[in-house]
C-alpha cells in the first residue's frame, strides 16, 4: 500500500473518530444503535436459552433488536403491534392447527386467514408479523405430536416475544434513550441551504443580464428536485417531537419547556412554500426562452423589432440587475436559517429581522425598476409579472418566518407545557 493511500486511510478514520465525539452525529447514533441492539439481544438469549431452556429460543432476541427503535414512543408503540400481530398469527394457527390438523389444506387456511389479518391498519408496518409467526407456529406445531405439547410451544412462541420486547423496550429507555430534537433544526437547515444555494448561484448571472436558455434550464431543473428533501426535513421534525415522548432523560424533560415545535413546524412550511416560488421564478426565467423557440420561425422579424425596442441594456438588464440584488438579500436572509441553533436562537432571531429590512428595501426596488421602465407586468410573454410577485411573495415568506422564530425566542414555553 502506497503512503499515500495509508495517509488517507488514517485520515478516514480520524474523521470517524471525530464523528463519534459528536454527540449528534449520524456515525455516533449508528454505532450506539448497534451497541444497544447486540446487548438487547443477548439478554434477551440468556433469558430464553440459558433460564427457560426454550425449544425455539432466536424469538426472544429477534423481537429485542427489532424493538430498539430511533426513538422511546416508536419502541413502546411498535412493541405493542409487534406483540400483537405475533399473537394474532400464533393463534390463527391453534385455531385451525387443533382443529383441522397438520395439512396443506390447513396450512393454506391459516395463510389465507393471517394475510387478511396482517392488512388491519392498527397493526402498521408490524402487520406482516402476523403471517411470520403463524407460519413458524405452524412449522412448530407440526415438530410436536401430543395436544398439550402443542398448545405449549405455541404459547412459549408468545411469551418469547413478550420478553424479547420487553428488553428491547427496556434497553432503549434505560440506556441512552434516543433524543433527536436537533432533527427539526437540521430540516430547517437543508431547506435553507438549498434555497440558499440556487439563489446563490442564480443571483450573479441575472446581475450579468439576460441567462442563456441551458442556465435557466439548470436552474429549473434543480428546483423541481427538492421533493425528496422536503419530506426527509418532514420526517425530522416528526422525529424530533416524537423523540421526547416518553423519554426518561432528564435533558428531555428540559427541552419540553424550551423547544418550540409549533414554531418550527411554521419555519419548515414556509421555506417549502419559498422553494415552491424559487421555482416559480425559474420556471418563468426557463419559459421565456422556450416561447421564443416556439415562435422563432414564425415571427423573427417581429421578434427582432421587440428586442430593439426592449433591448436588454435599455429594459431588462436594469430589471435583472434589481432583481439579483433582491436575490442575494434572500441569500442572505437563508444564510442565517441554514445554521438555525435553539441556543442561539434570540442572536440569530434578531439578525433575521434585520435580513427581512433589507430584503424589502431590495423588493421595493425591483418594483421601482419595473414602474420607471415602463416593464408590462400583465404581457404573458414577458416575465415581469411573475417575477414581482414571487419577489413579493418571498418577501413576506421571510418576514413572517422571521416575526415566528423571534416571538419564540421572546417567549419560550412555560414550564409546565409539553410542546412535544
Amino acid at each position: 500500500m502506497s503512503d499515500t493511500a495509508t495517509r488517507e486511510k488514517w485520515e478516514r478514520v480520524a474523521e470517524w473518530g471525530r464523528q463519534l465525539r459528536r454527540p449528534e452525529s449520524s456515525a455516533r447514533r449508528s454505532l450506539l444503535l448497534v451497541l444497544k441492539s447486540a446487548l438487547a439481544a443477548t439478554l434477551s438469549w440468556l433469558v430464553s436459552y440459558e433460564l427457560m431452556n426454550a425449544t425455539s429460543p432466536a424469538f426472544a432476541p429477534f423481537s429485542a433488536v427489532l424493538m430498539v427503535q430511533v426513538t422511546v414512543y416508536q419502541s413502546v408503540v411498535q412493541s405493542l403491534r409487534y406483540v400483537g400481530a405475533v399473537a394474532a398469527g400464533v393463534a390463527v394457527q391453534a385455531v385451525l392447527g387443533l382443529s383441522a390438523g397438520p395439512d396443506l389444506v390447513t396450512f393454506a387456511l391459516v395463510a389465507l386467514v393471517a394475510l387478511v389479518i396482517s392488512r388491519w391498519r392498527v397493526l402498521g408496518a408490524q402487520g406482516s408479523q402476523v403471517a411470520t409467526a403463524a407460519f413458524f407456529a405452524f412449522a412448530t406445531y407440526t415438530g410436536v405430536s401430543d395436544n398439550i405439547d402443542q398448545v405449549k410451544e405455541l404459547g412459549q412462541i408468545v411469551l418469547l416475544v413478550l420478553i424479547g420486547s420487553a428488553v428491547g423496550v427496556g434497553v432503549n429507555v434505560l440506556i441512552a434513550p434516543p433524543l433527536r430534537y436537533r432533527s427539526a433544526e437540521w430540516g430547517i437547515r437543508a431547506l435553507a441551504q438549498e434555497i440558499h444555494d440556487l439563489l446563490d448561484a442564480m443571483a450573479p448571472e441575472l446581475g450579468e443580464g439576460t441567462p442563456d436558455a441551458d442556465t435557466t434550464q439548470g436552474w429549473r431543473n434543480r428546483a423541481d428536485r427538492t421533493d425528496t428533501l422536503i419530506s426527509q426535513s418532514r420526517e425530522g421534525l416528526r422525529t424530533a417531537r416524537e423523540s421526547l415522548r416518553l423519554n426518561p432523560r432528564p435533558w428531555a424533560r428540559r427541552r419540553r419547556r424550551t423547544i418550540t415545535f409549533e414554531a418550527y413546524d411554521r419555519t419548515m412550511e414556509a421555506l417549502v412554500r419559498m422553494i415552491s416560488q424559487v421555482a416559480a421564478i425559474t420556471r418563468s426565467l426557463d419559459q421565456q426562452h422556450q416561447d421564443e423557440e416556439q415562435d422563432q420561425d414564425q415571427e423573427r422579424e417581429r421578434e427582432r423589432e421587440r428586442e430593439e425596442e426592449s433591448s436588454p441594456d435599455r429594459d431588462y438588464a436594469p430589471f435583472l440587475r434589481a432583481y439579483a440584488t433582491f436575490l442575494s438579500s434572500v441569500v442572505d436572509f437563508t444564510e442565517v436559517l441554514a445554521t438555525l441553533d435553539e441556543d442561539h436562537l434570540r442572536d440569530q432571531a434578531g439578525r433575521l429581522g434585520e435580513a427581512a429590512d433589507s430584503l424589502e428595501r431590495c423588493r421595493g426596488e425591483v418594483v421601482r425598476t419595473t414602474e420607471e421602465r415602463g416593464l408590462s407586468l400583465t404581457d404573458p410573454t414577458e416575465p415581469y409579472g411573475v417575477l414581482v410577485v414571487e419577489a413579493t411573495r418571498l418577501s413576506e415568506e421571510c418576514r413572517y418566518t422571521a416575526q415566528v422564530l423571534a416571538r419564540s425566542a421572546e417567549n419560550p414555553p412555560p414550564s409546565g407545557s409539553r410542546t412535544a
